[in-house]
């Protein structure tokens, strides 16, 4: 059992997740505080009632920085599971971030799940997940209809990852929205890339 108290430990997880430069995993917070995966979920919720922008992608949690600046676009695709790693692929090489996923489900409404993927690594990562039977994919509920929300340090890097989406015939269509100061999704990448 952990020494410090709730109110050290989530002040500790908070200074964990600023200086982080990518996900922190749960598991890692845990051990480094003396406490199980439950504790880290209860103390990220506190963090986030408290209005801390804290998202959980499969890769652990991230804190939105409060200063971000950037550009996000809603894009839709339609592929199967063998155009996953065209597509993430494109994306990240365009310097852009893939927040999240984002299928329009008939029974449930929208469900979204976090990704946070920003490298060839992540996709790498991601896709042998698919492979291997880990990830199930959302867009296999919809027959490969799904939006990603896109996030770069400027519209152009948006434009590029779009133009090679279109090219690689996935492209569905895109919808820009806000940009500016605060326009990062929630856990977006810090700074520029």
């Amino acid at each position: 059992m952990s020494d410090i108290s709730p109110n050290e430990r989530r002040a500790g997880i908070l200074d964990i997740l600023r200086r982080a430069t990518g996900p922190v995993p749960g598991e890692e917070v845990g051990e480094r505080f003396g406490v199980g995966r439950t504790a880290v979920c209860n103390d990220v919720a506190v963090l986030r009632a408290e209005g801390h922008q804290i998202s959980a992608s499969p890769r652990g949690y991230v804190l939105e920085p409060a200063n971000a600046t950037g550009s996000r676009r809603i894009v839709a695709a339609r592929h199967g599971p063998e155009g996953i790693e065209a597509e993430l692929t494109a994306i990240v090489d365009a310097g852009v971030t893939v927040a999240d996923v984002i299928v329009e489900h008939p029974v449930y409404g929208e469900i979204r799940g976090t990704l946070q993927i920003r490298g060839r690594d992540e996709v790498a990562a991601f896709v042998e997940g698919v492979r291997s039977g880990e990830v199930t994919l959302l867009s296999g509920l919809t027959g490969g209809v799904h939006k990603h929300t896109l996030w770069a340090a400027d519209p152009a890097r948006l434009d590029r990852a779009c133009a090679k989406l279109r090219a690689l015939g996935i492209l569905v269509g895109s919808e820009p929205v806000s940009v500016g100061r605060g326009a990062a999704p929630r856990g977006a990448v810090r700074g520029s890339r």
